[in-house]
């Protein structure tokens, strides 16, 4: 029996023993940190890994992660400038940097962090007017990022960025602005339509334009080549006829050539004076009709003076 007791008690040691090391093993998980208090007051901060602290004495009072955390805006309504009546929501996100401010800076960081972008979103919209609240929305995140990260700065909480998700305005705004976009995309659609006929007349003149001074183009080419034809053709008729007129001269110099052109001045005036006949009734003829001695030596003696000439 009092083997058995004794087994009993070194059995409920061992067992305390275990529950005692077990209890002060904490094991961290990555990007978490735990707060540790020592009666009640602060002692550490563990972060991830292997960590061993005194049981019973040492306590695990707060948990916190260290990755971004994405929360919630909910939707407010906001009375901007022009005194519009709008709901708005967002998304906030922020990230523990200092386990130990987050846990004793503030009672609940997260719950601070969101009124403070609800009021901040309030005071933005109050200054802007509807239609350029939907315009600033880069300027609203920007904002509110600086006013929650410079008031979370105590808190070891850093915000990273604010996304606004919604700006909902009344129904009757909402069908005020379609009437008012449906207004602007007629309005560009007739000023597109207008500039379209407005090129095309343009492009029309444009053609005719260019289509006149090529015809005009292609006259004057054709008047040139025309007057560079004539040129040509009188050119060469003046050439063909002084080289007859040379050869003729030639000829005549030649041995029997004078004879020949009497002849031929004879030819030339029977043949004339027959067309003359057949042609008129009413005839002035020479004096001397039969004497063609006589004319043929009046038109060689002209040939002779025009020779030496």
């Amino acid at each position: 029996m009092e083997i058995n007791a004794l087994t009993l008690v070194y059995a409920g040691l061992i067992l305390l023993a275990l529950i005692i090391l077990l209890s002060s093993i904490k094991v961290v998980p990555q990007r978490k940190a735990y707060i540790v208090e020592r009666l009640g007051k602060y002692r550490v901060t563990l972060m991830a890994g292997f960590n061993i602290i005194m049981p019973f004495i040492d306590r695990v009072r707060y948990r916190h992660t260290l990755k971004e955390q994405a929360i919630d805006v909910a939707s407010q309504i906001c009375i901007t400038r022009d005194n519009i009546s709008v709901e708005v929501d967002g998304i906030l996100y922020l990230q523990v940097i200092d386990p130990m401010k987050a846990s004793y800076g503030i009672d609940h960081y997260q719950f601070a962090s969101i009124q403070i972008a609800q009021t901040t979103m309030r005071s933005i919209i109050g200054k802007l007017e509807l239609d350029r609240t939907f315009e600033e929305r880069e300027t609203i995140n920007n904002s509110i990022v600086s006013a929650v990260d410079k008031a979370s700065d105590p808190w070891g909480v850093k915000v990273n960025r604010y996304e606004v998700k919604n700006i909902i305005p009344p129904q009757s705004i909402k069908d005020a602005m379609e009437k008012q976009m449906r207004a602007e995309r007629e309005k560009r659609a007739v000023i597109a339509e207008s500039e379209g006929e407005k090129q095309a007349k343009i492009n029309v003149a444009e053609g005719s334009r260019q289509e006149a001074i090529a015809e005009s183009e292609g006259e004057m080419q054709k008047r040139i080549n025309e007057a560079k034809g004539k040129a040509s053709e009188i050119e060469q008729v003046a050439v063909a006829t002084a080289n007859g007129i040379r050869a003729i001269a030639i000829a005549i110099n030649e041995k029997g050539g004078k004879d020949a052109v009497n002849l031929r001045i004879a030819e030339q005036y029977l043949m004339e004076f027959g067309k003359l006949a057949k042609e008129s009734n009413t005839m002035i003829l020479p004096s001397n009709l039969t004497d063609i001695s006589s004319i043929i030596a009046t038109a060689t003696k002209v040939f002779d003076a025009s020779k030496k000439a």
